[in-house]
């Protein structure tokens, strides 16, 4: 067949005509079936023009190195979305309708991609963006760990919910990173009540750790706070029948008693006194009682530039252990538990301090840091009686005790002892000697 003054078409020719013909179907075809949908109204026909491509399943970009880039948006989605009525160019206010897509920029990778379109998000959400630039997930990231969360990691791209909108169990964010913790929460009284049908106060996630502003779970007292925020009544019942009951609750976290099947430790937090925060350090090892004696003398010597002390915390050992609460009435409840000689809690003890990115990093300790005189200055903040069973902590109570007794007995005794018998008067005369 000829055409155009007998020219004939290549086999090239006529694919390339194809495929365009095959994308322009598809494009149609897309435009209408998302006219169809009552929600898609609300579109610009810019952003109708948009989704003519990118609503095609399949689309995407090569990056190279066999890595690909989805450019597939479910418009019928995008449009019910809260963002819907934003449209394509409030995020992606840089593509140029009128050039794109043209030859196409680089992009080194799909998750660099998705880290560098956070500063959209933060366009509009700029409260948000300053919490979470203080969170543990965005210290993570400047680190250079590109897979700590990011905006879209959490609220997706496209179909952004709005806040308020209840959300499934299997629909949770946090369960993609945090599984097994995920896993251990769903199995515990608030996961069982989150679970039900119907209006539920059950925590989930964010109630307890936030939505952006994600701190280490176990620094500071955020998550005792949260605790005590949803159970107003907890710090009065438990003053009811736990003696120092304040002691307790600052160095006991809720999970070492309320989830009673866990494993416990002593952490031994490395705190400045001047400034109430925890330390940072990069290094360390292994750790016995005279290392921990060492340690504090060369963070405390002379001319240092901070001071240190020890801050122990009874705690449980893992993440996934602290969701596995259990009913009130199965806490532990019995002195006993700790406060005996060998007490299991006891047996594993951690110094921890924080890293680079915020997390604490732990180092383990022997046991004996707890009960040797080398250290007991040291974790004098921390001797728990019965429990630690400093010796030397021991040997000065029993003295102070049997001084408490015996010296007034003594006194008595000697006062007794040294008193003069009354002198004798003769009659008419002067006393005898």
């Amino acid at each position: 067949m000829a055409r155009g003054g007998g020219m004939q078409d290549s086999p090239r020719a006529e694919g390339l005509e194809m495929k365009f013909t095959h994308q322009l179907l598809l494009a149609a075809a897309a435009v209408a079936a998302l006219s169809a949908v009552p929600a898609a109204a609300a579109l610009s026909e810019d952003d109708k023009g948009c989704l003519a491509c990118h609503s095609q399943e399949g689309l995407k970009k090569n990056l190279g190195k066999g890595e690909t880039l989805s450019l597939h948006v479910a418009g019928e989605e995008f449009a019910k979305s809260v963002h819907g009525e934003l449209g394509c160019i409030g995020c992606h206010a840089d593509v140029d309708s009128k050039k794109h897509p043209g030859s196409g920029r680089k992009i080194a990778s799909a998750r660099e991609y998705a880290v560098a379109k956070v500063e959209a998000c933060s366009q509009c959400h700029e409260d948000k963006a300053k919490l979470f630039q203080g969170s543990v997930h965005a210290t993570t990231l400047r680190t250079g760990n590109l897979w700590a969360p990011v905006c879209t990691d959490c609220h997706g791209s496209h179909a952004v919910r709005a806040k308020a909108a209840p959300e499934p169990m299997n629909g949770i964010s946090c369960r993609k990173c945090h599984d097994e913790i995920f896993d251990a929460y769903a199995g515990s009284m608030h996961g069982l009540a989150r679970g039900k049908a119907g209006p539920v106060k059950a925590p989930i996630c964010v109630d307890c750790h936030r939505a952006h502003d994600v701190s280490p779970a176990s620094t500071g007292t955020r998550l005792r706070d949260a605790c005590l925020g949803c159970h107003a009544g907890a710090l009065a019942a438990h003053e009811k029948w736990l003696p120092n009951t304040k002691t307790h609750l600052e160095v006991v976290a809720c999970p070492a008693c309320h989830a009673p099947a866990s494993q416990k430790r002593v952490d031994l937090r490395l705190y400045d006194p001047a400034t109430k925060q925890r330390m940072s350090d990069e290094s360390g090892r292994s750790l016995d009682a005279k290392a921990l004696w060492d340690l504090l003398r060369g963070v405390n010597r002379e001319g240092a530039p901070a001071r240190a002390t020890l801050i122990g915390r009874l705690e449980v050992r893992t993440g996934a252990e602290s969701h596995l609460l259990s009913a009130k009435s199965k806490a532990i409840k019995d002195c006993v538990t700790c406060h005996k000689q060998g007490a299991d809690a006891f047996q594993n003890v951690t110094i921890s301090i924080i890293g680079p990115d915020g997390r604490p990093v732990r180092y383990e300790a022997q046991k004996d840091v707890l009960n040797n005189p080398a250290s007991v200055e040291s974790v004098s903040d921390f001797y728990v009686i019965g429990g630690t069973r400093i010796k030397l902590l021991d040997a000065l109570l029993a003295l102070a005790l049997a001084a408490g007794v015996l010296v007034p007995i003594g006194h008595l005794l000697l006062r007794k002892l040294l008193r003069r018998k009354p002198t004798e008067r003769p009659q008419g005369g002067n006393p005898t000697r």
